[in-house]
């Protein structure tokens, strides 16, 4: 019994593993806005007065929160209406290399949000997208901005293998020293992580092994 105790607690230890090591390799990848379902949540801040702190704020769902750097984000019309910002929407104020952290309600797949910069050239690595499974890192992309008329901004769409629920932005803060964003968006379109065909043989190697050495220790 105590050995047979043994094998599980080690089996369990390859599969975890091995599920943990699938989901650091998540791929991901850009999307466009056309990549969400009809209906998936989407974020305008509308109706949020002019001012509103967005530290602590919850829309739709959505803990909104934002740290380092000495700035804050506050709703506001910001740059105006661009290509993929429209007031109301969140803008920096102050010191804007902090990171703004939103956690989902929900694990995703796809995450995406229109926004824009204060530079008005072509802008090499704009804002950078992270995704966390927890406390686990599962994909980074980074966007070049392009002037959207004016400021340099666009639309930031990621999509991961692997599913999320917090996402990290940051943005340029050496070459842009402010920015504004809206519309976000999330939905999942996934079914629940399978472990690749990697994994599930790693998993079976490992068990195969364990039952040889048990099979020795009882001859």
């Amino acid at each position: 019994m105590i050995a047979r105790s043994k094998l599980s607690v080690l089996v369990l230890s390859v599969l975890v593993g091995a599920l943990s090591r699938s989901a650091s390799e998540a791929a991901v990848m850009p999307v466009s806005p056309a990549a969400f379902p009809i209906g998936s949540p989407l974020i305008t801040f509308d109706g949020l007065a002019d001012g509103t702190e967005v530290n602590g704020l919850v829309v739709g769902g959505v803990l909104f929160n934002y740290s380092l750097g000495n700035g804050n984000l506050i709703i506001n019309g910001g740059p105006g209406s661009t290509n993929n910002v429209e007031p109301p929407n969140i803008v920096s104020v102050g010191n804007n290399s902090g990171v703004l952290t939103m956690m989902l309600p929900m694990a995703s797949d796809l995450f995406g949000y229109g926004y824009a910069v204060l530079n008005t050239d072509p802008l090499a690595n704009a804002t950078t997208i992270n995704l966390f499974s927890g406390a686990v890192n599962v994909g980074t992309l980074s966007y070049n901005g392009v002037p959207d008329p004016t400021f340099s901004g666009g639309f930031a769409g990621i999509q991961s293998t692997v599913p999320f629920n917090r996402v990290e932005l940051t943005f340029n803060s050496t070459a842009a020293p402010a920015f504004a964003l809206d519309n976000v968006r999330y939905a999942s379109t996934s079914t629940p992580a399978i472990p690749e065909p990697s994994s599930i043989a790693l998993v079976l190697t490992g068990i195969a092994g364990l039952l040889w050495q048990r099979r020795r220790a009882q001859h």
